[in-house]
């Protein structure tokens, strides 16, 4: 069990350059903002337990409780012990990707060839932000993706496509226990879910909505 031991409200508010990792603990009933300030950009998001670590968010019990594979206001996401982590209280964007999972260097030259294999990627982000609290590879799991648009088709297959944020949208989450929050600003440039131009974000933190 590992717990985390972050101050939990500094800094209220980051900018987070394009690429660059984020983290914060996030008390119970304090709210987390995330603002896409140019429009376009994907942010890759994990929550975890803040008080054990290895009770973290569950994409399967998430989409499964909520009979959708997309995120709005209302959504609730769950823990693997199907335990509410977070609420999704207000989304100016619409919807949100479950499926589309963090970018790594073995995707990246999977998907576009071999010369990508030095790209930077979300896993590296995660794996570097996630040691600060003592977690590794085993740790990561299935995320989040705020302001992705990964439209599913009627065969079942996934589209990676231009995204549907716009610049100044935001999601809102509320904290339902103590939480630690890893982002990765999506550092992708071989897909449209950053325009190919990754971009800065905002992250506030505060104990109401910002």
């Amino acid at each position: 069990m590992t717990t985390a031991h972050a101050a939990p409200h500094a800094p209220a508010t980051a900018t987070v350059p394009p690429r660059a990792p984020w983290s914060a603990v996030v008390p119970r009933g304090w709210h987390l903002a995330v603002t896409d300030l140019h429009g376009n950009q994907a942010v890759d998001f994990l929550v975890y337990d803040a008080r054990d670590t290895t009770v973290r968010y569950s994409a399967p019990d998430t989409v499964h409780a909520q009979g959708n594979v997309f995120l709005t206001t209302g959504s609730v996401l769950l823990s693997t012990e199907h335990t509410p982590l977070m609420t999704v209280v207000a989304d100016t964007c619409g919807r949100h990707d479950t499926l589309g999972g963090a970018c790594s260097k073995e995707s990246n030259a999977l998907r576009y060839g071999h010369h990508t294999w030095s790209q930077h990627a979300c896993a590296d982000n995660f794996l570097a932000e996630g040691a600060r609290y003592g977690l590794g590879k085993r740790d990561l799991t299935g995320n989040v993706n705020w302001f992705m648009n990964v439209p599913v088709e009627p065969d079942g297959t996934l589209g990676i496509v231009d995204g549907i944020s716009a610049p100044g949208l935001r999601v809102v989450l509320r904290a339902e226990t103590d939480v630690l929050v890893l982002v990765s600003n999506c550092p992708q440039i071989n897909n449209p879910c950053n325009g190919f131009t990754p971009t800065a974000v905002r992250m506030t933190v505060g104990e109401a909505a910002a």
